[in-house]
């Protein structure tokens, strides 16, 4: 499934909080949204997800992570099989250009 990160942008609503757009986004991709942490970016908590298009190289991607032995990333088609969405603590979303 190949998502069209205009179309999303023109679909999803206005949020106010992290929790709403983070239960939107549950709610519309389900298994294809992943949490991967939140830091503090300019007096604000910043919330990392992977919008995941193509499961099987995302997941051999992400796999590679655990392995003991070094990975090697040898095709672009590695970060093209998920996109980046930030969401900030007042609702305020940016995503990758992938």
């Amino acid at each position: 499934m190949n998502f069209d990160i205009t179309e999303i942008i023109n679909e999803m609503p206005d949020f106010e909080s992290h929790e709403e757009a983070r239960s939107w986004f549950k709610k519309e991709y389900e298994d294809r949204i992943s949490y991967k942490g939140s830091e503090e970016v300019d007096g604000k908590r910043v919330h990392y997800y992977h919008l995941i298009k193509e499961p099987e190289s995302y997941r051999n991607y992400m796999e590679s992570f655990g392995k003991l032995q070094e990975h090697e990333i040898t095709h672009q088609d590695t970060f093209e099989s998920y996109s980046t969405i930030e969401i900030s603590e007042d609702g305020g979303i940016s995503f990758s250009l992938y």
